[in-house]
């Protein structure tokens, strides 16, 4: 099994209802692909000070349990994911960065 961790970090705050739809309409198009054992989605939590960092703080954490590399791709060209990526990047631009790894515990 694989872990594909994504940290994501919108340009500017988004308010509290966008960021739920954002955080379910991954959730939500990751799960029809039905090639993902789970997803998990939650808020970063901000620490005072971490602004002084120069690195990408994370909005939110995506976590995506995938049976193998094979399926992770195939979860990311399943229909429908692009159209919720471009929506969202369109209204509330952002970045993200990941890791693919075997589960931490």
């Amino acid at each position: 099994m694989i872990n594909h961790t994504m940290i994501v970090s919108f340009d500017h705050p988004l308010p509290t209802a966008e960021l739920d739809q954002y955080l379910t309409d991954i959730e939500r198009v990751m799960l029809d692909s039905d090639l993902v054992r789970s997803v998990a989605v939650r808020r970063h939590l901000p620490v005072p000070g971490e602004e002084a960092i120069p690195a990408l703080i994370a909005t939110a954490i995506v976590q995506v349990a995938v049976a193998d590399t094979d399926a992770l791709a195939k979860a990311f060209a399943a229909p429908g994911m692009h159209e919720v990526i471009d929506h969202w990047q369109s209204r509330h631009p952002y970045r993200v960065a990941w890791a693919n790894h075997e589960p931490l515990a």
